[in-house]
C-alpha cells in the first residue's frame, strides 16, 4: 500500500463516491472511526454497499432499501468479509460516515476523521481476514496521519449508533501486530 498525493491508496480497489466534500482548511485527520454495514441487513457479498455509497442503489430490489431512498452517505474504506479493501473517498476529503457526532468535545467528526466500514453486523462475528486487513490499514494510516484515537461509531454517536457492535473484538484489533 502506498498513499498517493491525492489521498488515494494504491493496491486497493477504488470506487469513487460523490458523497464527500472538502475538509475545513487546516484540519488534520486525528480520528479513525470503525463502523459495520451489511445490505440488506445481515446479508454479505454483492454490490449493494458500493451502490449505496455511489447513489446507484435500486430501492426496488429489496423492501429494506425503501428507507434508504435519497440517503447520501459514504466512508473512506470498506473491508469486505474476505479482507478485500475498497476505497470510496480520498483520505484528503471528508467522507459522510459519522453524521451527528462528538469526540473529546469536538463535534462534526467527519471533519477530522477517516471512516472504515467493516462488512458485517452487530450480531455476527467478523472474519479473521477482516481483522488482518483492518490492522494493516490502521497501521498504514497512523504512519501517514496524526491519528491519536481509534473509536467505534457508537463512541462518537452514543444512543444513536451501535456499530461496530458487540461482536467486534476490540482487544484483538488493538493488539494486532
Amino acid at each position: 500500500m502506498k498513499l498517493k498525493l491525492n489521498g488515494w491508496l494504491s493496491g486497493v480497489c477504488r470506487i469513487p463516491s460523490p458523497n464527500c466534500d472538502a475538509r475545513p482548511p487546516r484540519t488534520e485527520v486525528t480520528l479513525l472511526v470503525i463502523h459495520n454495514i451489511s445490505l440488506p441487513p445481515g446479508e454479505f457479498g454483492g454490490g449493494a454497499i458500493a451502490q449505496l455509497f455511489t447513489n446507484t442503489l435500486n430501492i426496488e430490489e429489496n423492501e429494506y432499501y425503501n428507507q434508504l431512498a435519497g440517503l447520501k452517505v459514504s466512508a473512506h474504506f470498506l473491508i469486505r468479509r474476505d479482507g478485500g479493501i475498497v476505497q470510496f473517498v480520498s483520505c484528503g476529503k471528508r467522507a459522510w460516515h459519522a453524521g451527528a457526532s462528538l469526540w473529546n468535545g469536538r463535534s462534526a467528526c467527519n471533519d477530522f476523521s477517516i471512516g472504515i466500514e467493516l462488512e458485517g453486523s452487530d450480531f455476527v462475528p467478523f472474519e479473521d481476514k477482516q481483522y488482518v486487513s483492518l490492522a494493516r490499514l490502521t497501521r498504514f494510516l497512523q504512519r501517514n496521519y496524526p491519528i491519536c484515537a481509534l473509536v467505534g461509531h457508537s463512541d462518537i454517536a452514543p444512543g444513536r449508533k451501535t456499530d461496530p457492535g458487540p461482536c467486534f473484538d476490540w482487544p484483538r484489533y488493538l493488539n494486532s501486530p
